[in-house]
C-alpha cells in the first residue's frame, strides 16, 4: 500500500494538484496526531494558517458554561454492520472505514439539519493513562476518546468536497475511562497486532459502530473543525457525556501499534492527540439540564493533570 498522508492533506489544502490516481485516499479527517515528549509529529512540521481560525479544535468543555438547549433533539443513529471495509493503520491512529455510497449507515437529529453517512472512526490516546483524549472536561482528561466521523450527504457529493465546506461534517466524540473489558472494541482489539505497522490493513466482517456508544444520550455540541491538517472548520462536534469503559489492556494493545513502516526504526504510537484550542466567542450546547450534573458518573479520577491551552 502506497504512503498516502502527506499527499492527501497537500491536495485538500489546495497546494497541489491531484495528478496521481495511485494515492489512496484518507479518510481521517477530524484527528490529530502530536508527540508530547518526543517531538512534533511528522504531520506538524509544516507551517499551517488558518484564515480566521475562531472555532478550532478541541477545546475544554466548561460544565458551567455550557447552556442547555430544550429544542435539542434525540440523536439518531442508524449503523449497518454490513458496510464496515477494513481497518488499519495510517501512520497516526488506526481507522475503521465503512461504505459510504448510499445512506446505509448514517446519523441524523441532535443539532444536524440532514443525514450524515458515517465515513469512518478512530481513536486518540496517551503514552499512559493519566492523559489521552483530545477533548476534556472541566479540564480533565481521559486516556482515550473515540471519534465517529460522518458526513453531510444531503448538501455534498462526497467526504472529500463536505470536508472542506461548512456543515460539511459531524463527529461524535466517546471519552474511554479505565474499567472494565469492553466487549464490543475486543474484536478490534484482537486485529490490531496484524496492523501494527504503517499502511497495514486488514479486512474486517460486520462491525456495528453503535456498540462502542454510551446507552446515556445526553451530549453536548459546538461549531468545530478538523484537528489535523487542513483544520478546516466545516465540523458539528457532538461530544457524548457519559464515557464507556474499557479496561487497561485493551489500551496497552492500542499503545502497542507504531507510527513507522516495517523496516524503520520503530515509533511506538502513542500521544496521538491535538492540543486544546481557545474557545473564542462559541457557546457549546447540551442537551441535557445543568442538574443532571449530579448524575455525570463518567470523570472517575480526582487528580488527572490538565491539557495545556495551545495557540496556532
Amino acid at each position: 500500500m502506497v504512503r498516502i498522508l502527506r499527499p492527501l492533506l497537500l491536495r485538500l489544502a489546495g497546494r497541489i494538484r491531484d495528478d496521481s490516481a495511485s494515492v489512496r485516499r484518507c479518510s481521517l479527517g477530524a484527528c490529530a496526531s502530536y508527540r508530547l515528549r518526543d517531538g512534533v509529529h511528522p504531520l506538524w512540521q509544516s507551517p499551517i494558517t488558518i484564515p480566521g481560525g475562531r472555532r478550532q479544535s478541541p477545546i475544554n468543555i466548561q460544565w458551567k458554561d455550557s447552556v442547555y438547549d430544550p429544542h435539542l433533539k434525540p440523536l439518531e443513529i442508524r449503523y449497518d454492520p454490513a458496510t464496515c471495509l477494513h481497518m488499519w493503520n495510517n501512520g497516526y491512529s488506526f481507522l475503521v472505514e465503512f461504505e459510504d455510497s448510499v445512506d446505509k449507515s448514517i446519523i441524523t437529529g441532535g443539532p444536524l439539519e440532514n443525514n450524515y453517512r458515517l465515513k469512518q472512526f478512530h481513536f486518540h490516546w496517551g503514552a499512559v493513562n493519566e492523559w489521552g483524549s483530545e477533548h476534556t472536561v472541566d479540564c480533565k482528561v481521559f486516556p482515550a476518546e473515540l471519534h465517529l466521523v460522518h458526513w453531510n450527504s444531503c448538501k455534498f457529493s462526497s467526504f472529500e468536497e463536505a470536508l472542506m465546506e461548512e456543515n460539511g461534517l459531524a463527529v461524535i466524540g466517546v471519552f474511554l475511562k479505565l474499567g472494565a473489558n469492553h466487549s464490543g472494541l475486543q474484536k478490534l482489539v484482537d486485529a490490531l497486532p496484524s496492523i501494527k505497522h504503517k499502511d497495514a490493513l486488514v479486512e474486517l466482517d460486520e462491525f456495528d459502530p453503535s456498540c462502542l456508544l454510551p446507552s446515556c444520550p445526553d451530549y453536548w455540541t459546538y461549531a468545530g473543525s478538523l484537528t489535523t491538517p487542513p483544520l478546516s472548520e466545516s465540523v458539528t462536534w457532538i461530544i457524548k457525556k457519559n464515557a464507556v469503559e474499557v479496561d487497561e489492556d485493551q489500551l496497552e494493545v492500542f499503545r502497542m501499534l507504531l507510527f513507522t513502516p516495517s523496516g524503520e526504526e520503530e515509533k511506538r504510537m502513542v500521544d496521538n492527540f491535538r492540543p486544546l484550542q481557545p474557545i473564542m466567542d462559541r457557546t457549546v450546547r447540551s442537551s441535557f439540564p445543568s442538574r443532571h450534573r449530579l448524575n455525570f458518573d463518567m470523570i472517575s479520577h480526582d487528580h488527572l493533570p490538565l491539557q495545556k491551552t495551545v495557540h496556532l
